[in-house]
């Protein structure tokens, strides 16, 4: 299958400052791709990139297999940018109606499922919206047309929890439908419940792309073991992945990175009467990408 993004070599300067450089990715149909990284990254750059609103200084690109810029592709892209704009006295709802007519036409009724969804007023002037408003405005306009490839920069910035929800409820329904999604953020926990895979960007580079189930293998567990009586420090010492233990009379704390089969099978020598493991800690194993990959790198053009 044609993969929906092909990028390669991928870069773009401004000036001396590094925006993005040497992006190599492919996105394959079907799935929720999770574009992490904090503000300043790279996220929005390659977005930019992806919808030919800016050009590369290098390397290549390729959208639902051709050139980003051809009006055909852009018909089949549902595109939220980070910093969205809306403005004029015209209501939202005649807003999205324009649109629906532009894009060939919407189903009727879609836009008004959505509004409900999103809880969204569409009877507002335009000018007149809330910041959160705003944006389901722009969920609405990305996804009423169901298209084949949806982009989504920092989707759910300024949406309350429960919208939130409803948000990454209609992510997963495109990827059952076989289409594909985008996402960027900065909240690792914002995409982790809807992803297949992430790829992690850091000043202008991409660091790592993993999918989601080795993140939560290599993530971070606190553990708390206790016994019915003392256990030996030794008993538990240099086991693999098993870091800041603590031993104290019957009971032992530590953190794992990875899997925690060596813990177990050292705990099985003793009677184990209560056990509570922490939830994997992703963002941690997200921060440890950050202060171990790409540090010495910086935002300027190699001499």
């Amino acid at each position: 299958m044609t993969a929906v993004v092909r990028a390669e070599g991928l870069s773009k300067y401004y000036g001396r400052r590094r925006g993005l450089e040497d992006l190599t990715l492919d996105i394959q149909p079907g799935e929720v791709f999770g574009y992490l990284g904090p503000n300043g990254a790279g996220k929005t750059t390659t977005i930019r990139l992806l919808m030919d609103l800016i050009r590369p200084t290098g390397g290549r690109v390729r959208v639902l297999g051709a050139p980003p810029g051809e009006a055909a592709i852009r018909a089949r892209i549902g595109y939220l940018p980070g910093d969205l704009v809306l403005e004029g006295r015209e209501r939202a709802r005649d807003y999205l109606a324009f649109l629906g007519r532009m894009r060939g036409g919407v189903p009727p009724g879609r836009v008004a499922e959505l509004a409900e969804r999103l809880d969204a007023d569409l009877s507002v002037p335009m000018r007149k919206l809330s910041k959160g408003n705003r944006q389901k405005i722009g969920l609405i306009q990305a996804f009423m047309h169901e298209p084949e490839f949806l982009i989504l920069d920092e989707p759910t910035s300024g949406l309350d929890p429960l919208v939130q929800q409803e948000f990454l409820a209609m992510v997963r329904e495109v990827r059952a439908s076989g289409r594909t999604v985008l996402m960027s953020s900065h909240v690792l926990a914002e995409v982790e419940h809807v992803s297949d895979r992430v790829g992690i960007v850091r000043s202008g580079r991409l660091v790592a792309v993993e999918n989601v189930a080795a993140l939560r293998e290599k993530a971070v567990r606190r553990v708390e073991l206790h016994f019915d009586g003392p256990v030996p420090r030794e008993a538990f010492e240099g086991l693999p992945g098993v870091r800041d233990l603590r031993v104290e009379g019957a009971g032992v704390r530590c953190t794992i990175d990875g899997r925690p089969d060596a813990l177990i099978k050292a705990a099985a020598r003793f009677t184990v009467v209560h056990l509570v493991s922490a939830e994997p800690d992703l963002e941690e194993i997200f921060l440890t990408y950050y202060s171990e990959e790409g540090a010495h790198h910086d935002h300027q053009v190699p001499a």
